[in-house]
């Protein structure tokens, strides 16, 4: 009956465990699966000698049990060296790893042998051994300070080095009564184990626990680092004499890699940058964010986007270097109202948009991405304006999107929905660019890259 209750128990600690360790998947919380397993397997194996022997269960749950058992006595050792694969760093992983692949084989082998044979106990010997190596090898790394600093990931390895030295102590002491000829009870086997699994639970519960409150530093961090990039994107949209300009910005992430400003030199000219860094996260939000830095040496040039790139490209060579592999792609639109001319230049960016009279021309006049080579050169072509023209600039991460099928939103969708926008306003197309990317992208799967889209109406 004791070994009932014990081994109820261990699985229900077991089946607990492993359910926090479900909902906390994201703070690193594996040693507790592997710990709720380990518990719950040496529940199990208490469980099922008890139960076999009472004579009123079916035959059938029996056999069942005896199957149960052989695989538990087993695989409980693989179990227990992988949660203790958890709370260990540096050399002695390979030797728990050597441990592992070696527990398979015997477990393999012993299973083998009592599907054929009916023999449980065959290669249980080896699998003995084993455990009382690898028992001995961790007993000695959590007993000496210096190999418990180097071998432990753990805060508190006194706690450990406590509850394994019980551990250890109770079964040694049972393996030479047992040599002997004298059997203890069993639940001072169960007692054992349970303030050794205290002692790891212990221990596991406070690496997750410091693990959630890195998470939780980490996301503040990235919150305030959104809010500052957000800042440096403009404020709201110039206002041009004859031009509407609505203009979106969807991060992948907290932080993101796209960048779009506005250059206003007077109340007929303004100036239009778009740009997308390769990457995503917070290496390519500093570097964003080392744009609008950068921003400020183009100003003077803001009427000629050839000048505007190579200074750009001047400044990103600067900041990354060629050895770091960051580049951005960018775009350069110049609007004069009083000319009726725009001027256009890009780095290796998707091709600005313009609808007129309800064609679509595609403008590219894409120089080297920026980042590569400090002296590249960016060709400019001139368009002129016409009354109910728009224009659309944005960055890759509009065509990117894929459906169940895998098929990407891509330009035709793109131009598609551009054409069709009607008499929709700049903001409310952007709204309608949005929508029908949501709906060509399953729901459940997360968006793929970083989103900037500007529209620009003459009206």
């Amino acid at each position: 009956m004791l070994e009932i209750i014990s081994g109820t128990v261990f699985l229900f600690l077991g089946f607990t465990a492993f359910g926090v360790a479900v909902m906390r998947r994201r703070s690193g919380a594996a040693i507790l699966a592997w710990l709720g397993l380990w518990s719950a397997m040496y529940g199990a194996l208490h469980l099922a000698g008890p139960l076999v022997d009472v004579t009123r269960l079916p035959h059938s749950y029996k056999i069942a049990a005896s199957y149960l058992e052989v695989l538990t006595l087993y695989f409980i050792l693989v179990v227990a060296t992988r949660a203790w694969l958890e709370l260990t760093v540096g050399k002695i992983r390979l030797f728990l790893w050597v441990v592992i692949y070696m527990g398979l084989a015997i477990a393999f082998a012993g299973i083998a042998v009592f599907l054929f044979t009916g023999q449980t106990n065959k290669f249980l010997p080896y699998n003995n051994l084993l455990a009382v190596c690898s028992t001995s090898v961790l007993l000695i790394v959590v007993s000496v300070p210096k190999l418990s600093r180097s071998c432990l990931a753990t805060p508190n390895s006194r706690v450990l080095f406590a509850g394994t030295l019980i551990f250890a102590l109770q079964a040694l002491a049972s393996n030479v009564r047992g040599s002997l000829g004298y059997h203890s009870a069993p639940i001072w086997d169960s007692l054992g184990f349970a303030v050794f699994l205290l002692s790891i639970s212990y221990v596991a519960l406070q690496m997750v626990f410091v693990s959630e409150r890195r998470l939780l530093s980490i996301e503040k961090e990235l919150a305030i680092a959104r809010e500052i990039q957000l800042s440096i994107l403009p404020g709201a949209n110039p206002e041009i004499e004859n031009l509407g300009i609505a203009a979106a910005y969807r991060p992948m992430t907290e932080v993101a890699g796209d960048f779009y400003d506005f250059i206003p030199v007077d109340r007929y000219r303004v100036g239009v940058l778009v740009a997308d860094v390769s990457g995503h996260g917070v290496p390519a939000a500093l570097i964003a964010a080392m744009l609008k830095a950068g921003m400020q040496s183009v100003v003077p040039c803001a009427h000629d986007p050839g000048e505007v790139m190579r200074r750009l490209n001047r400044s990103i060579c600067a900041i990354c270097g060629q050895s770091r592999g960051q580049f951005v792609t960018a775009a350069y639109l110049f609007l004069d109202m009083q000319s009726q001319h725009a001027l256009y230049s890009a780095a290796g960016h998707p091709p600005l948009l313009l609808s007129r009279g309800g064609r679509l021309l595609r403008i590219e006049s894409n120089g080297l991405v920026c980042g590569v080579v400090p002296e590249a050169d960016y060709p400019v072509c001139s368009v002129p304006i016409c009354s109910g023209d728009r224009f659309l600039l944005c960055t890759d991460g509009v065509m990117e999107p894929e459906n169940a099928s895998g098929i990407a939103f891509g330009d035709a969708k793109l131009e598609q929905a551009f054409l069709g926008a009607g008499l929709r306003s700049p903001a409310e197309l952007i709204d309608k660019l949005f929508t029908e990317i949501r709906a060509w992208q399953p729901a459940s799967k997360p968006q793929q890259d970083d989103i900037t889209i500007v529209v620009i109406d003459v009206q």
